[in-house]
């Protein structure tokens, strides 16, 4: 199992950086993701019950990511999301928490889920759809599991072809968002050994909180998209090419995301840190 992992975190290693296609050739994209054979087993992953203190911010920490990755999306790919973020929760490859997991990352320049680190926060959500959020995050933490995904620890949204989605198997798209396991046994519904610390706690982000409001839907498809809701700033923290947050795609920004597995992992892998190692300061 070891041995595999390594082989995977080496993978990515070699295509974090790696650009992806144009924005403005979506078309060409989804293409291209269509052609990439849907062939990872999919497996139920085991309930996940959030209990204690510390189930309303886990909650909320799982809400911020349904509502910014995946606010407009259909129930099911909001749950799918949901799914992606407890399966990191409990795979070795992650922070053992669910705030962990969502803010993976935001002290660093790139983030796992980049609207914790581009601004987005600054945006004031909308009712309807945060209530959404809170609906899918309380019964994921209840329990509910999203199979169709399985053991998927990662996505990206279908007019980007990531250089990762080559080295992973892909299990299935929602919505606009294509879904991914680690290849052979690490991907495996046994691998999921880690245990879920029980403890939450959110970084302290200084935003302006409800400062920004969203702008409006698009009048032609009843969506917002990102990059076109909130103004620019000079105070971001995100990739110069992150798809999150405030990324306009008409303008032709080539994108690129984050490997799923980078930095602290790659140390346990390595042997030079343990699971039971706290981050240094700056770390």
């Amino acid at each position: 199992m070891v041995k595999a992992i390594r082989a995977l975190v080496t993978g990515f290693a070699l295509c974090a950086a790696a650009p992806v296609m144009a924005a403005g050739d979506a078309e060409r994209a989804r293409d291209t993701n269509a052609a990439i054979a849907t062939n990872a087993r999919v497996e139920t992953m085991a309930a996940f019950i959030a209990q204690g203190p510390s189930g309303a911010t886990a909650q909320r920490c799982l809400a911020q990511a349904i509502y910014y990755e995946a606010g407009y999306e259909p129930d099911a790919g909001k749950r799918a999301v949901a799914q992606v973020v407890l399966n990191r929760v409990r795979h070795p490859a992650f922070p053992n928490s669910v705030c962990g997991v969502v803010y993976q990352g935001v002290d660093r320049p790139v983030c796992q889920f980049s609207f914790t680190c581009d601004g987005s926060l600054s945006r004031r959500p909308s009712a309807a759809a945060w209530a959404d959020a809170n609906r899918i995050a309380r019964d994921a933490l209840a329990g509910r599991v999203e199979k169709s995904v399985g053991s998927a620890i990662n996505y990206h949204a279908d007019y980007v072809v990531p250089a990762w989605a080559y080295t992973m198997g892909k299990v299935t798209k929602i919505g606009t968002h294509i879904f991914y396991r680690f290849n052979g046994g690490a991907g495996r519904a046994r691998a999921f050994t880690q245990l879920y610390a029980g403890r939450e706690q959110m970084p302290d982000i200084k935003t302006d909180d409800g400062v920004l409001v969203a702008g409006g839907p698009d009048p032609l498809t009843g969506r917002y998209e990102n990059g076109l809701t909130v103004a620019p700033s000079d105070a971001d923290r995100h990739a110069p090419a992150d798809i999150g947050g405030r990324l306009d795609t008409t303008k032709g920004w080539k994108l690129e995301l984050p490997a799923p597995t980078q930095g602290r992992y790659a140390q346990m892998v390595a042997g030079k840190i343990t699971p039971d190692d706290q981050p240094e300061a700056g770390e």
